[in-house]
């Protein structure tokens, strides 16, 4: 815990009551004095405050000054069509690497004159590498003079609404830069637990006001952690590191969605970004394992690691569980993980090995709650 970052509202968190954890370099509020089941139901019930501040904010700029030069290099790492992002607009991104595996997943915003980027905290340094190695014409500028800051839920607009009037008006995936008490914010219309919500950006010298005011908001409560992980399973959202890594293909994690269909075999800008070959392979024939949904029988969940078998008994196995835990939203267990593909239809059974004792678990698809996304 001495060597980990610490939070720029640290302050606030333990004032709340946060119990602390290392996560990805940084030390994170996993839980507040309502605790992690209390917190994912006010969550999808009302509005939910997290400090997401450990995730890395990048600025990418062409020397044309046009956001469309930035995308156009930016495709040479991503498989994703980032050329027909409009301004004030969001878009998802997997940077590949020369196996076709994912080295880290992204959230890319085109701002007019530049793109904006949202990275994991553990990979920040690397994405920052990446970016530097293979985009030598840009300036690759990480931001390290703001917070960020996530409201999810239903009351989301109604909670930031009341301080920067304008975000009503956003959609899923849109982009703004209101100003709030003479600081400028970069908001997106998204977020990562199936809610509508917002991700606010907001620079360190406002920060703790900022929180104050959303917190003080009638239904707003802060959420750790440990909230935001089952928030994100039941919406069945991967998390890198977990559910996603460089030998796994987008195609097999369930994002062939996020391959542009411009950059597809036939497209008119096919390929051209890191294991194109493989990727168009797997988008023609299928891949040989896909990501699932499961939910294993019974109240015990299936933690990640649990190896995952066709039968009851005998046999090698034939896939694992990536991401597990219990969902309070359903009152029961479900995880996500990865089978061969000839075993990932909906409903086929298959068996968990849990301290040494098979146990069934079903295949389901995803998500397992649908998400409220403001279209």
């Amino acid at each position: 815990m001495a060597e980990a970052r610490e939070l720029p509202l640290k302050g606030l968190h333990l004032r709340l009551g946060a119990k602390m954890v290392p996560f990805a370099g940084w030390e994170m509020p996993v839980q507040y004095a309502a605790g992690v089941l209390r917190e994912h139901l006010h969550c999808r019930a009302a509005t939910g405050l997290f400090d997401v501040s450990h995730m890395g904010q990048v600025i990418l700029r062409a020397p044309s000054g046009r956001a469309a030069d930035a995308a156009a290099a930016l495709e040479a790492l991503v498989p994703a069509d980032l050329l027909s992002l409009s301004e004030g607009r969001q878009r998802y991104a997997v940077f590949t690497n020369a196996a076709g595996g994912i080295e880290d997943d992204l959230m890319v915003a085109n701002r007019g004159d530049h793109l904006f980027l949202i990275v994991n905290a553990g990979r920040a340094a690397a994405d920052l590498a990446l970016l530097r190695a293979g985009l030598p014409g840009l300036a690759v500028e990480p931001v390290a003079d703001r917070a960020l800051l996530a409201l999810q839920g239903p009351g989301a607009e109604a909670a930031l609404g009341a301080l920067v009037p304008g975000v009503a008006g956003m959609r899923f995936m849109d982009v703004a830069r209101p100003r709030w008490q003479g600081a400028e914010l970069w908001i997106s219309r998204s977020g990562y637990t199936g809610e509508d919500g917002f991700e606010v950006s907001v620079p360190l010298a406002r920060a703790l006001a900022l929180a104050e005011a959303l917190l003080a908001r009638e239904g707003v409560l802060p959420i750790g952690l440990g909230a935001r992980d089952s928030l994100r399973l039941e919406a069945g959202l991967p998390l890198y590191g977990h559910d996603l890594d460089p030998a796994t293909s987008p195609v097999e994690a369930g994002l062939e969605w996020s391959v542009g269909r411009v950059r597809r075999a036939g497209g008119a800008r096919a390929g051209g970004f890191p294991g194109a070959a493989r990727i168009a392979a797997e988008l023609a024939a299928g891949p040989a394992r896909r990501r699932v949904g499961l939910l294993p029988e019974g109240r015990a969940p299936m933690r990640e690691g649990v190896a995952l078998f066709a039968e009851p008994a005998g046999g090698a196995a034939a896939g694992a569980v990536t991401s597990g835990g219990f969902a309070p939203s359903l009152d029961r267990p479900v995880a996500m993980g990865y089978v061969a593909a000839a075993l990932a239809g909906a409903g086929r059974p298959l068996w968990g090995e849990v301290r040494g004792r098979r146990q069934p678990v079903a295949v389901a698809p995803l998500p397992f709650r649908p998400s409220t996304y403001k279209r």
